[in-house]
């Protein structure tokens, strides 16, 4: 009996087993149908599901949980699951997945890590070396590269779902986007369970800026989407006009109308069609003859001449996961043989996103080429045989980020226009963004003039040092005072505050603060107070806690600049006289002031003043109070009265001030001589 319970007990528990290993079995293979179909945020959650129960960390499921995640730009999650993948299966893996990782890594901002793992695979492509060395140097030369002459905008009619692109036509914006429709049933987009894309139409306004009120931009309203046949129950996008307004041309699914094409793979790719305006409505919608069932064709750009169309597509034979071609439009509907742009353009990455300007500049949207994220924006010229004009360019922030950024447009003027991203702080997965180019305000530049003047004897002071200085504190440029004590500091940008410090041997060195509202000549006289022999050098007093010898912080502040003039001031020589109230006996508070000179002796010392620099450190007492706050008074005087006696002071002994004062007249003497020379020189030749 006891025997077959035990049977029984292991037979449920392999059924259990078995149970278990069939329904892992099953749900792996949901995922990867979810996967096949790029139904990827259902593949995320059931790989995740089967990680998290199973602990499947094979190469085949994290690679998949990684690249869900990756397809559907969530660079936090899939940073975490190709750190996973690259930690334990790096040398099983291809070149792809390296690549998509560092791409992933630089969007989250690890580039350090990012760049250490393009360098390792420089040696193995030169298309990666090409396409994304050395990003973080990238980054520092172009982060904000255009930040303070573009203002950008989230447009109202952006939802909580993916909104992007945007083309002006008489008036109105074309965009496209997965916005619920009401009183309508949206079938839902299994790639990003989001509503299919279709194409809409707004008014297109302006509203000033808030830092600029005579600069405007753009924004949108009134939006409502586009009538059959033009919108159907799949994706429509990315459209794009002639200037007459009377063509169109546009993304969608590979649908007949009736129902939608797949190719062996199960894949509904897609094809761009054409659509003309009739009698006030879109309609004769065809598509083009270099579409394919096998691969997907979209994001249409007309050429300013529109004898070129440009687009995206993932045919055999290109470079990467998709790639930039050209196909020329002849007349009467007829179409020659498409072209890839080639190398400079096409990277192993995402190429896509074509625009091209009034100018003919080339704008495209690229996460192979070193950028500072994802998909970043750049810009080229087509068709220069100079191969510098040819060179490609990151536009920078703010139009492009860490996220996707793409979709670009911009008026015939080249002063706004449109482009989309999904970075933070947006409203939904992707998000349409103005921009306008505003131009800077009119440069103001003016003079700093002056003299620097000697405050006891009120005369000017020879080849002074003047600095201008920003509010960081560091120099922007440096003067000497001329023989007469005059300095001028040319071309000195307006609207902004700065600081003028000037300096000279044995003179206490000074700094002003100055703020430049005009371009008219600033007059600005700076006064130096020279250390004398005798002179006490003015700083605050060094006050000390009761009862106690130690130096405080504040204390410290005082005897650092103390510190600088010394330093500054290799020949100067001082004295220390160190003061208490009158708390305590008179014999203990002889001792503290004592104990407060040396310790202020010691810290010059320790801060590297040589010891024979400093006369004598003598501590008075009591003896020498600043108020009535004796003996008898003491208990009436409030803490602050009592402090201001608790002292110490820093007093010149020698500065050898006569062999200085000689040297410098002798110094003008010998400037004035030699410019009454040149003087005359000068007009001699004149009479010649």
């Amino acid at each position: 009996m006891k025997i077959k319970i035990r049977q029984g007990k292991e037979l449920f528990f392999l059924c259990l087993f078995v149970g278990s290993i069939n329904f892992y079995a099953q749900s792996r293979r949901v995922a990867d149908r979810y996967f096949n179909e790029f139904s990827y945020v259902r593949s995320a959650e059931l790989y995740k599901e089967i990680y998290n129960k199973k602990g499947d960390d094979s190469k085949h499921l994290l690679s998949r949980l990684a690249d869900s995640y990756y397809n559907n730009a969530d660079v936090t999650e899939a940073e975490i699951w190709y750190t996973k993948l690259v930690n334990k299966y790096k040398k099983d893996l291809s070149e792809d997945y390296l690549f998509k990782y560092a791409q992933v890594l630089r969007s989250v901002g690890n580039y350090t890590k990012s760049d250490s793992i393009l360098a390792s695979l420089s040696s193995l492509s030169e298309d990666i070396t090409k396409s994304g060395m050395k990003s973080s140097d990238y980054i520092l030369e172009h982060s904000k590269m255009k930040e303070k002459q573009i203002g950008i905008n989230n447009l109202s009619v952006n939802s909580e779902y993916s909104d992007y692109g945007g083309f002006i036509l008489h008036g109105n914006a074309y965009f496209t986007s997965s916005a619920l429709q009401a009183k309508k049933k949206q079938k839902i987009y299994a790639w990003n369970k989001e509503p299919f894309l279709n194409i809409f139409k707004a008014k297109t306004g302006v509203q000033s800026l808030e830092w600029s009120k005579n600069d405007t931009i753009l924004t949108l309203s009134k939006a409502e989407i586009l009538d059959y046949p033009i919108t159907t129950d799949y994706h429509e996008g990315k459209p794009i006009f002639s200037k007459d307004g009377k063509t169109m041309y546009f993304t969608r699914n590979n649908y007949d109308g009736k129902r939608v094409r797949k190719d062996k793979k199960r894949t509904v790719n897609l094809k761009v069609y054409k659509a003309s305006f009739v009698n006030g409505i879109w309609t004769n919608v065809v598509e083009l003859p270099f579409n394919s069932d096998a691969y997907s064709v979209g994001h249409p750009a007309l050429s300013p001449d529109e004898k070129v169309l440009y687009f995206t597509s993932n045919m055999p034979g290109g470079h990467g996961m998709t790639d930039l071609y050209m196909v020329e439009i002849y007349a009467e509907d007829n179409y020659g043989v498409p072209v890839n742009l080639g190398s400079k353009i096409n990277t192993r990455g995402r190429d896509e996103f074509p625009f091209v300007g009034k100018d003919g500049t080339f704008y495209f949207s690229s996460d192979g080429h070193t950028g500072l994220g994802l998909l970043d924006i750049f810009q080229t010229k087509i068709g220069e045989k100079d191969a510098n004009k040819n060179s490609v360019v990151n536009l920078g922030e703010p139009l492009n980020s860490k996220k996707d950024d793409f979709a670009f447009f911009i008026n015939d003027e080249g002063k706004y226009g449109f482009f989309s991203s999904n970075r933070d702080k947006g409203k939904g997965s992707d998000d349409i963004y103005s921009f306008f180019i505003y131009a800077p305000p009119p440069s103001c530049n003016t003079v700093i003039t002056g003299h620097i003047v000697d405050s006891n004897s009120k005369e000017n002071i020879a080849f002074a040092t003047v600095s201008l200085l920003n509010q960081k504190g560091e120099i922007i440029e440096e003067v000497l005072s001329n023989s007469e004590g005059k300095y001028s500091l040319d071309n000195v940008p307006c609207n902004t505050n700065y600081k003028i410090s000037a300096k000279k041997l044995y003179y206490e060195p000074s700094k002003r603060n100055l703020k430049l509202t005009s371009d008219k000549i600033k007059s600005f006289n700076v006064i130096l107070d020279k250390l004398v022999v005798g002179d006490r050098i003015e700083l605050k007093p060094i006050y000390f806690d009761l009862d106690k010898y130690k130096i405080r912080e504040d204390a410290k502040y005082e005897l650092e600049k103390l510190y600088r003039v010394m330093k500054n001031h290799p020949k100067l020589v001082i004295k220390i006289e160190s003061h208490t109230d009158s708390r305590g006996n008179a014999a203990y508070n002889l001792k503290l002031s004592q104990n407060r000179a040396n310790s202020t002796r010691n810290y010059l010392i320790k801060r590297g003043i040589a010891s024979e620099r400093i006369r004598s450190a003598k501590g008075f007492g009591e003896s020498k109070l600043l108020n009535n706050c004796n003996d008898k008074n003491q208990s009436k005087c409030s803490e602050e009265k009592h402090q201001l006696n608790r002292r110490s002071y820093f007093i010149i002994v020698e500065g050898k001030e006569s062999i200085i004062d000689r040297a410098e007249k002798e110094r003008k003497k010998a400037i004035k001589e030699i410019e009454q020379r040149r003087a005359k020189i000068k007009k001699l030749r004149g009479n010649i």
